[in-house]
């Protein structure tokens, strides 16, 4: 079910949301992530979470794109290379890692929510996550391709592999192992999901790439 048409290309390597926007209709964009629009097409840019929260990194940048004088086509493209998916929400709830939200359509209330220090793991430094409710369109990101679990129980996944949730599973932070594990053996913490619900995740994660990447890099000699 979806209130606007849209397509996604290149699944799941380098997906490319695109979206028809009906007249007078908005649709909410992540900042920067738009790559071509018909001229009708009008934005505004508006700031999720207030300017306190800007200070501290909690903020999410929306850009929202009305389509004046006619309909119009938006094409969106992530940051991170990888998959997306699109849920429609009805008067449900989903909670994003802060780097995964794609668009909305204007009735899906966007806002970040703190999760304090533990909970605040999910996305490595940055401490909340994106909480998404009411009723309407929803595209979130990953970095690789993404894969969707129905939880009836209990699961446990890495926190780096964590794209989104929805509403209703419980969950705690935990180390595997003890303090060696975390440092020393590539695993560290993750999350423990109970009840029922729905869990995204990615199959590959920045901080693992990254790692890989860095003995790659060309090293300055002195």
């Amino acid at each position: 079910m979806s209130e606007y048409t849209y397509q996604i290309d290149a699944k799941p390597d380098f997906s490319l949301l695109t979206v028809q926007v009906p007249a007078g209709k908005t649709l909410r964009v992540e900042a920067s992530a738009m790559a071509s629009m018909d001229t009708n097409l009008v934005m505004k840019t508006k700031l999720k979470g207030g300017f306190g929260r800007f200070l501290t990194g909690e903020s999410l940048f929306i850009n929202d794109f009305t389509a004046e004088g006619g309909a119009g086509e938006i094409t969106i493209a992530p940051g991170p290379p990888g998959d997306m998916d699109h849920v429609f929400l009805d008067n449900q709830t989903i909670y994003l890692q802060n780097s995964a939200y794609v668009a909305s359509t204007p009735d899906v209330a966007v806002e970040s929510k703190w999760q304090g220090l533990m909970k605040g793991f999910f996305s490595g430094e940055n401490l909340f996550l994106i909480r998404c409710s009411g009723r309407g369109d929803l595209w979130f990101n990953t970095f690789g391709a993404m894969i969707e679990v129905d939880v009836t129980d209990n699961y446990v996944v890495d926190t780096g592999h964590i794209v989104a949730f929805t509403e209703g599973l419980d969950y705690d932070i935990s180390r595997v192992g003890g303090y060696k594990s975390l440092f020393f053996s590539g695993e560290g913490l993750v999350c423990r999901f109970r009840g029922q619900g729905k869990v995204w995740i990615q199959t590959r994660k920045v901080g693992a790439f990254v790692g890989w990447v860095n003995p790659y890099r060309p090293v300055k000699s002195n």
